[in-house]
């Protein structure tokens, strides 16, 4: 549920990305220092170029950020961000939706079935109706049918650190991850024996791929979807209910170094509600015990969570399709 003051905004910063792409990418950027090399590379990288850097995280769940207003894709490790390309989405009347979405299928050599067989080399599906991240042209503005147009490289290695299930989230302004050190309040302090004691809970037949959570402001609901099948649902409260959650996209690190596991927080903007403080907003919510019970033993490494304040009820939610969010204001 955009709302009319979103589309124009973002309708707007299309806009400003074609007549001057710097401006929306320096208004919308996490706050940068203006000397590190790095951060002027990305923003000065050219139509189809790209950096890449995976030696910085070599292992450890993956979640991607498409940036619409900047036209980038940044693709984070194990909370670490380990490659940066520019992109190419949706033009006037094929907008490519925001929000949070999940990798549907993959294959290496697709051709469309909507656009007279056209080449899509490794495409990632995104959703059934036809959104997907693959090879595509890059003029330096957006010029696609709605899909994420990648350089054909950075497709390729993409490609190769991604599966069914990884988080895409496409948004009109993000935050770069940020280790969430408290589990807050859906979490109970002892993250990694509870996880360890659920581990072989049984889910319904069909369902075995990572647990996804979408913890509803709006609906005072929490849903646990697996492979498209709802697997737990339970009333959500929210301390301080008058206050915004914001948009934030956790996903679930591995134990490492003898750190429990822990949530890796990515802030977004889209669908006309904004950022949320990643902290903030989990320590928030609270779920009855046995609810938190059942919700823990479904929890394994690159689980991710949803914290909304749009609406996530079944008459919303896309089902199979594991779109959690779209410009529709859908789950």
């Amino acid at each position: 549920m955009s709302g009319t003051a979103g589309m124009d905004r973002r309708q707007l910063l299309r806009r400003t990305c074609l007549l001057g792409g710097s401006v929306a990418l320096l208004a919308l950027s996490p706050v940068r220092a203006a000397e590190d090399p790095e951060e002027t590379a990305i923003r000065s990288l050219k139509p189809g170029e790209y950096v890449w850097h995976p030696e910085r995280a070599p292992e450890g769940p993956v979640a991607i950020v498409v940036n619409l207003p900047e036209q980038r894709c940044f693709v984070y490790r194990d909370g670490v961000r380990i490659g940066v390309s520019t992109v190419s989405t949706g033009k006037e009347g094929h907008l490519t939706p925001t929000g949070v979405f999940t990798i549907l299928a993959k294959d290496v050599d697709h051709h469309s079935s909507l656009y007279h067989e056209a080449s899509m080399p490794y495409s990632e599906r995104l959703t059934w109706s036809g959104v997907a991240l693959h090879a595509g042209g890059l003029p330096g503005y957006p010029s696609s049918h709605g899909c994420v147009h990648l350089p054909l490289a950075f497709s390729k290695l993409l490609y190769g650190i991604t599966s069914v299930g990884t988080p895409v989230i496409i948004s009109d302004g993000h935050n770069a991850p940020q280790d969430v050190l408290d589990p807050g309040l859906v979490l109970p302090a002892d993250v990694t024996a509870s996880i360890a004691a659920g581990a072989d809970q049984k889910v319904p037949d069909g369902s075995r791929g990572p647990a996804c959570v979408v913890a509803s402001g709006a609906d005072r609901r929490l849903v646990v979807l697996r492979d498209g099948v709802e697997v737990l649902s339970g009333a959500l409260t929210v301390k301080d209910p008058t206050q915004p959650l914001g948009n934030v996209v956790y996903v679930l690190r591995p134990q490492q170094d003898g750190k429990p596991p822990r949530w890796s927080a990515v802030s977004y903007e889209g669908n006309g509600a904004r950022a949320g403080a990643a902290q903030d907003a989990l320590a928030r919510l609270m779920v009855e015990p046995a609810v938190n019970a059942r919700l823990v033993a479904l929890l394994t490494p690159g689980a991710t969570m949803l914290v909304t304040d749009l609406p996530a009820d079944s008459g919303t939610r896309s089902g199979p399709d594991l779109v959690i969010l779209d410009q529709r204001g859908s789950v």
